[in-house]
């Protein structure tokens, strides 16, 4: 049993730690795109051109679901992965967690690329899934370049600034860049201000990663089985070509869950 995962980047650690520690039997593609990188910036025909390659490169490996654990390529190139890809290959895309982050009201902070925020697509997710939750967009301009290069002064730069334009008595936040939650608890830590008020409760943030696991095992029928006995095979297509792991990835915890690389056939 193989899960494919693809992102421009190392964006995709998230979504494959978390299939990680749904099915620890389950054999991991990781297929990114450093050479294409960022994905943001491009025209929607070029990024859906860059994703298409890297969605094959994995496909080339026979996996039983494809993980698209970028928002940006999510937004713009699903239909056409979809239809390439599918039915023979169920394709799975990441949507910001914005209906269960606006489930309880009150105040609500979406980070996320300046690509993204106030864009048609999130404002419709706010339109249709936000309900009567008071809604800041904060856009977190070089956050994942930061993240992806591992550059700690660079993120905690980005997060400080996303962090200024963060409401204070904001109740849950929405990670809406893949790469974000790879430092989760450096922004948790940002926008728990010291005069927040003390009925407020602590601030729930929000990723898509489990979400998106638990969707891909769903489409295949497998059941979670967290105490299946680990697969050590794992491959790595930094823009289709076998690679190791690289080595920003393990910087991060989710990085290091990982295994060392070894073939998948």
């Amino acid at each position: 049993m193989k899960i494919a995962l693809m992102d421009s980047g190392i964006g995709l650690l998230p979504a494959a730690a978390a299939v990680r520690r749904l099915r620890p039997d389950a054999d991991l593609v990781l297929s990114c795109d450093p050479d294409g990188m960022p994905w943001g910036p491009r025209t929607p025909e070029d990024l859906t051109e860059r994703a298409l390659a890297v969605a094959r490169a994995a496909a080339a490996h026979r996996p039983g679901a494809l993980i698209v654990a970028c928002n940006t390529a999510s937004v713009h190139t699903l239909p056409a992965l979809r239809a390439e890809l599918e039915p023979a290959l169920p394709v799975i895309g990441t949507v910001p967690a914005i209906k269960p982050a606006a489930a309880g009201g009150g105040s609500v902070a979406i980070w996320a690329t300046p690509a993204t925020t106030g864009s048609p697509y999130q404002r419709g997710l706010i339109e249709e899934f936000a309900g009567s939750a008071d809604v800041t967009e904060v856009p977190c301009p070089g956050l994942a370049d930061a993240v992806e290069q591992a550059d700690e002064s660079a993120i905690d730069r980005a997060v400080a600034a996303a962090a200024a334009l963060t409401p204070r008595d904001v109740r849950a936040l929405v990670l809406g860049c893949t790469h974000y939650e790879l430092v989760a608890e450096r922004i948790r830590a940002a926008v728990t201000h010291p005069d927040r008020p003390s009925e407020l409760p602590p601030i729930v943030l929000h990723g898509s990663a489990g979400a998106v696991a638990a969707q891909a095992l769903r489409r295949i029928g497998l059941p979670p089985a967290p105490d299946a006995v680990p697969s050590s095979r794992l491959t790595v297509l930094l823009s289709g070509t076998e690679s190791p792991l690289p080595a920003e990835a393990l910087n991060y915890a989710e990085g290091r869950l990982l295994p060392t690389v070894t073939p998948v056939r």
